[in-house]
């Protein structure tokens, strides 16, 4: 009875650690995506409008800046399309594996 108890018990606590693991990955996923939802397109805008727009194309500084502002738009775009498709991906993966215990 004794090694019974034992045996329901590690099977109970095996999911637990899953569970801490699969919520730190998509912590870290969420915190990775954060940061680069913040940085990128910020950062995408400065460096066009200075090096490429004004800096390159010699573009004046008020059509530098819309064209600056649709490069942002477009990089927010593309981070929350990696985002959708790394979230699906682990997802589906974290589906699989608990669909095979």
């Amino acid at each position: 009875m004794e090694r019974l108890d034992k045996a329901a018990l590690n099977a109970l606590q095996q999911p637990e650690f899953r569970n801490e693991n699969t919520l730190a990955s998509t912590l870290k996923t969420l915190l990775f995506f954060t940061a680069l939802m913040i940085t990128v397109p910020i950062g995408l805008y400065f460096t066009t409008k200075s090096y490429v727009f004004e800096g390159a194309l010699g573009m004046s500084n008020r059509d530098s800046y819309f064209y600056a502002a649709i490069v942002a738009v477009v990089a927010v775009h593309v981070v929350l399309a990696l985002f959708v498709y790394v979230a699906w991906n682990e997802g589906s993966r974290q589906w699989r594996e608990g669909k095979q215990d």
